[in-house]
This record gives structure tokens, C-alpha cells and sequence, in this order.
């Protein structure tokens, strides 16, 4: 990888790692289901000149779409307004074992025992930051982040095997199907909508807008960029350092704690996802 393109493969990193502090905040303001909404109706407008029909691969475009968008993010939010940043961004990684095994059980594909290593060191990472006193307070957030990276994966399998989509069509077509879904969620499950947009701050705006646009523009179009020019166990492994800026921006910034026993479960399990990320012959695409 040349000089230059590492360099924009660092700052994907810290664009990813930095938008869970931005989300943090935002959600401090807003309610999750409201800002999930708020977040795809930004991007909609952005994209909406993307949206374009793909003759016999709609099927897969609303399965990517749904999953990947009102579920995979709703989830993701939900669970991030509930719990610790540091402990969401090593949970979320999951979604590359999960990937590894829905392909097993509906692509028939072949794992050797590396990866199952991987596998079973990542969700025993988890196990050990789970079973830190301090996780206890929000065991639900790291449920639904979970059920993110679950949904997540679902959504990976189906990009695996969709062409000719570009990346700013499957983001229009996700915000599409986010953006309605999240605002009639939010205006049946959250309350007072129009109040909260009338006194957020700026700096509590600016967090919706970075993480639709600075995280999910700039950060999934660069690693489309990137996949074009190198190969993806080139690429894959660089995507990690971004749960540890998402560590050291929340401990620093939020003045979140960070146990042993969260930085033990944390590095085992990104050394799982690593031996993980080696072995795929596809790139799980887990920025938020």
C-alpha cells in the first residue's frame, strides 16, 4: 500500500473511530430511534440522485437495504444511547465473525480451524468484557449492539453476492429504506420530536451530521476506493485500529472507563477478528 493510501487508510480509521464520540453526544440530545431517522433522512437527500432500479437485483438490494439500514442501525443506536462507546466498538466488531458464520450455514463455505480460532476468541473477548462489573449497568445496549452486528452480517452475505451496485447506490437505497421506517418508529415509540430539534445545540447537530456524512460518505466510499486497489487482507486488518481510536477518543473525551478486565476481553477479541479478517477472502464493512 503506498504512503498515500495508507494515510487515507488512517484517516477511514479515525473518521470511524471518531463517530461514536459524535453519536454519543448527539444522543445525549436526541432519542435513538428519532436520531437514526434524522441521520438517513441526511443522507437521502445527499444520495437521493443515486437511486437507481437494478433489473432482477431489487430483492437483494431491500434484503441489504432493511438489514443493513432500519434494523443494523436502529439496533446500533438503540444500543450505543444505553451504553459505554469503548465497549460498543469492540462488540460491533463481531459482525465479522457472524459474517463467517452465515456464510457457513447459507453459502456452504469451508472453514479450518484458524478461523473457527478467530471466532471463538472473539466472542470469548466479549464473554470476558461482559463479566466486568461496570458492563452490568448496560447489559440491554450490549444486547442490541449484538443484535446489530447479527442483522449486520446478514446484510454482508447478501453484498457478497450483489454486482454493479455502486456504493453510493446501496447508501441511497438504505437511507430509503431507513429514513421512513425511523421517523414512523420513532413518532410511535419516542415523544416531544419537534421540541428536541427546536433546542438541540450545534454541537449536538453536528454529531448527526458527522456520522451521516463524515462516517458514512467518506468512510464507506474510501474503503470501496481502497478495495478497488488492494487486496482485502491488506485492507481488512487496517480497519481495526478504528475501535481503538473509538477507545482512546472516549476515554479521553467522554471520560468513559477503560478496566483491565475491558482491555483484556477488548484485545482478545480484536485479536479474533484479526485471525478472522485474514482468512476472508470479502471484507465486512463494520464502520458505523
Amino acid at each position: 500500500m503506498t504512503p498515500p493510501h495508507f494515510a487515507f487508510m488512517m484517516l477511514i480509521n479515525l473518521v470511524w473511530g471518531f463517530a461514536l464520540v459524535a453519536a454519543k453526544v448527539s444522543l445525549g440530545h436526541f432519542p435513538p430511534l428519532m436520531f437514526t431517522a434524522i441521520r438517513f433522512s441526511l443522507i437521502l437527500i445527499v444520495l437521493f440522485q443515486f437511486l437507481k432500479l437494478h433489473k432482477g437485483r431489487m430483492r437483494q438490494v431491500a434484503t441489504i437495504a432493511i438489514c443493513a439500514g432500519p434494523l443494523g442501525f436502529g439496533f446500533f443506536f438503540a444500543g450505543l444511547a444505553v451504553s459505554n462507546a469503548s465497549v460498543v466498538a469492540i462488540i460491533s466488531q463481531l459482525g465479522v465473525p457472524f459474517a463467517t458464520i452465515m456464510s457457513i450455514i447459507f453459502l456452504g463455505e469451508v472453514v479450518f480451524w484458524k478461523r473457527w480460532v478467530g471466532i471463538l476468541l472473539a466472542f470469548g473477548g466479549v464473554m470476558v468484557i461482559s463479566f466486568d462489573p461496570g458492563v452490568f449497568t448496560y447489559v440491554v445496549g450490549i444486547l442490541l449492539i449484538l443484535g446489530s452486528a447479527l442483522v449486520g452480517s446478514v446484510s454482508t452475505i447478501f453484498q457478497r453476492q450483489i454486482r454493479n451496485v455502486g456504493v453510493f447506490e446501496m447508501q441511497a437505497w438504505i437511507a430509503l429504506a431507513a429514513a421512513p421506517i425511523m421517523i414512523a418508529t420513532s413518532l410511535i415509540f419516542e415523544h416531544d420530536q419537534w421540541s428536541l430539534i427546536k433546542t438541540a445545540s450545534a454541537l449536538q447537530w453536528s454529531g448527526v451530521a458527522y456520522t451521516a456524512f463524515a462516517s458514512s460518505l467518506v468512510g464507506h466510499a474510501g474503503i470501496y476506493y481502497l478495495l478497488q486497489r488492494y487486496e482485502v487482507t491488506q485492507t481488512a486488518p487496517l480497519t481495526l485500529l478504528s475501535p481503538i481510536f473509538t477507545v482512546i477518543f472516549a476515554v479521553t473525551l467522554l471520560g468513559e472507563p477503560l478496566t483491565p478486565r475491558m482491555l483484556i476481553g477488548g484485545a482478545i477479541a480484536l485479536t479474533g477478528v484479526l485471525i478472522v479478517s485474514l482468512r476472508q477472502k470479502q471484507i465486512v464493512d463494520t464502520g458505523p
